[in-house]
């Protein structure tokens, strides 16, 4: 019998790290997950490409795929729209990969109720401070938009309690390690694996 795929969903607040820590993942030699590309209505930040880092659509596009059904999940954030499509997470799901995203907190909630059997790790920072200098290291954010982030990253602390794990990022080959860790441990999970070996016995 061919074991799913599991859905990693790594959220956590802005500035935290959740890119880096996610391209430090795949860049591991041993990696195996597939990751989803998500959609957003933001502009590109310097050096972020269009199909790699996100497909970047227009609100009109975005809004269309959301009358469609088209995504497994969407937030507004900030005034941006971000989403995922959720064609190719259950078709990679279902040949057996493991499924990365990277989302914000609030798609995050929506994935949990279509995806409850998930597995979703929160980044948290090491301190507020801590998170607020990496949004003012951007040098890219207004500071009434650093003040936005801030606020929302309070209220997104708040709901850690939704997720199965919190990795702290105070250092990104630690948090991989810890991810990675977790992941294993995911995959020998009893519920997970028991009707694999319940079949081995009905073959005797």
């Amino acid at each position: 019998m061919k074991e799913k795929g599991i859905l990693i969903v790594l959220s956590g607040p802005s500035g935290v790290g959740k890119g880096t820590v996610r391209k430090a993942v795949f860049s591991r030699p041993d990696a195996t997950f597939a990751y989803s590309i998500s959609m957003t209505t933001r502009k590109p930040r310097e050096g972020e490409v269009d199909g790699v880092d996100y497909f970047f659509k227009s609100r009109e596009e975005f809004e269309r795929l959301i009358k469609e059904g088209k995504l497994l999940e969407y937030a507004e954030y900030v005034g941006h729209y971000y989403g995922t499509p959720i064609d190719y997470v259950k078709e990679t799901l279902a040949s057996g990969k493991d499924v990365f995203l990277e989302i914000e907190v609030q798609g995050a909630k929506q994935v949990r109720e279509k995806f409850p059997d998930g597995l979703f790790i929160f980044l948290m920072p090491p301190s507020l401070d801590e998170l607020k200098k990496r949004i003012v290291g951007r040098g890219t954010e207004s500071i009434e938009l650093i003040h936005n982030r801030m606020e929302a990253a309070k209220k997104e602390i708040e709901l850690t309690s939704m997720y199965d794990y919190i990795v702290e990022n105070d250092d990104v080959e630690r948090a991989v390690d810890k991810i990675n860790a977790i992941v294993q441990a995911e995959h020998c999970r009893s519920e997970r694996v028991i009707d694999k070996y319940i079949k081995m016995l009905e073959v005797e």
